[in-house]
């Protein structure tokens, strides 16, 4: 389905391929240099990114909501598996299960809370507050709205950090880098197991055919069992092509372009495999990275280093192009009656829900109290929530007990939201961090 988020516009076949070409270059171009113009304002770069795609806005991107989706699933994709790659075990020695219990353990507290506040805000006591959510905003969709943003984005996190790195100490930006890291696959994870509690399998729908009417734990279970085959699946193959990765280099990787082949050939062949074969993809290619950046190799000149290395500039692409994308294809008129919710969302997130995460697992931090109220303010959303968003406007329409005619307008609310949250959040956390490391009195550790 076609979210209403995305602006209609001619077609991109009827212009000049000469035109398409010199377009993309001059993007290209653009990109780059509101690149190098965020790092010097401190703000991160996809944000500048997302805002020049808003100031185009051209709308002749003639791409339908499953093309855009596609592009997203193939991006989300590799910056999972770059994330994985980035997830160094031995760079966070002595804070691991701080770090683990932060990344997934906020995804969850994130879901329930911030699901909890946009149900209510389509509540009858929220109609004041959020009129265009009113009566079209079950706890299915709620909950898998809040599941999008529940993911810091790493790429938004090292963008900022390296404007304070010279602030902040090696083991905090260790611990934030792992967190944003560990938080896409486990927002993924939450996603699916809202998915599959709240909306109709193929199972569940066959059972109602047959039954006339079909019993709401019979759906739960069915939905429950889904997850799980998801992630079993992801787990098993992800390790199996991880640990296959490596007599793979071993045996055909002489120098760093062929690394590059055959780093992407393995990331893509586990998330087409895992899919196939009924697991979740995108958790088969993080776990593949995960065991790769943690394993050593013939080649003393290769390892998780320079494996990243050759991957960054798709991940960068990647990333990018989601931000892009969306910014190109987003119809700004369209946020506007979701402004309410989605600023306070945005805030909600920022003030309540990121500091009570870091609070709840204090006792497993090694963090004294400035460092961990950085740590409360460093949650930065990203490209991830954009790309999921467009599988919650398709899931939206599987949400049990939804009315036909509300499907449309509850998707472009939700893809609205998620949009509103992390544009927000790139802005007020962007541009505050280094203030709040100067007021906080940061100090990284002397060099040597």
């Amino acid at each position: 389905m076609a979210s209403d988020l995305l602006a209609q516009a001619p077609s991109l076949g009827a212009i000049p391929l000469e035109s398409q070409m010199l377009f993309i270059g001059m993007l290209l171009l653009g990109t780059l240099a509101i690149s190098r113009f965020s790092i010097q304002v401190g703000i991160p770069t996809i944000l500048g990114v997302l805002v020049l795609g808003l100031a185009i806005n051209v709308q002749f991107l003639d791409l339908s909501h499953q093309q855009a989706e596609s592009l997203h699933v193939f991006s989300l994709a590799l910056l999972l598996f770059y994330a994985g790659l980035k997830t160094d075990i031995k760079a966070i020695r002595g804070f691991l299960a701080y770090g683990l219990a932060l990344a997934v353990g906020g995804v969850a507290i994130t879901t329930l809370t911030l699901g909890g506040l946009i149900w209510l805000l389509s509540s009858a006591a929220g109609t004041s507050i959020a009129p265009s959510l009113s009566d079209s905003m079950p706890l299915g969709a709620a909950l898998l709205i809040a599941a999008c943003v529940g993911s810091t984005d790493a790429g938004a996190t090292i963008s900022v950090l390296t404007t304070v790195r010279r602030q902040v100490p090696q083991r905090l930006q260790n611990l934030l880098e792992f967190e944003s890291s560990v938080n896409d696959p486990a927002a993924l994870l939450v996603f699916s197991l809202v998915v599959g509690l709240f909306t109709s399998s193929s199972d569940g729908q066959a059972l109602a055919g047959a039954a006339e009417v079909a019993a709401p734990a019979a759906l739960v279970l069915a939905g429950l069992r889904n997850f799980v085959q998801q992630v079993a699946g992801g787990l098993i193959l992800g390790t199996l092509f991880g640990y296959g990765a490596q007599i793979v280099i071993n045996k055909l990787a002489r120098d760093r372009s062929q690394l590059l082949i055959v780093a992407m050939s393995i990331a893509f062949v586990g998330y087409g495999c895992s899919h196939l074969l009924g697991g979740s993809g995108f958790i088969a290619v993080y776990v593949t990275g995960l065991i790769m950046a943690n394993l050593t190799y013939r080649d003393p000149a290769i390892n998780h280093e320079s494996i990243q290395d050759v991957l960054l500039p798709f991940n960068t692409m990647a990333e990018i192009s989601i931000f892009l994308m969306f910014g190109l294809l987003v119809n700004p008129i369209s946020l506007v009656p979701a402004l309410p919710a989605g600023l306070l969302s945005a805030a909600f997130l920022m003030l309540v829900v990121r500091p009570i995460s870091v609070l709840i697992f204090q006792p497993l931090s090694p963090f004294n109290r400035r460092e961990s109220l950085f740590i409360s303010w460093c949650g930065l959303r990203g490209a991830v929530p954009l790309a999921l968003s467009y599988g919650a406007v398709d899931q939206i329409s599987q949400l049990r007990g939804v009315a036909a005619e509300s499907i449309t307008a509850l998707a472009q609310n939700a893809q609205s939201i998620v949009f509103i949250v992390v544009l927000a959040n790139l802005l007020v956390q962007g541009l505050s961090m280094p203030l709040l490391c100067r007021q906080l009195k940061l100090e990284a550790a002397p060099v040597g």
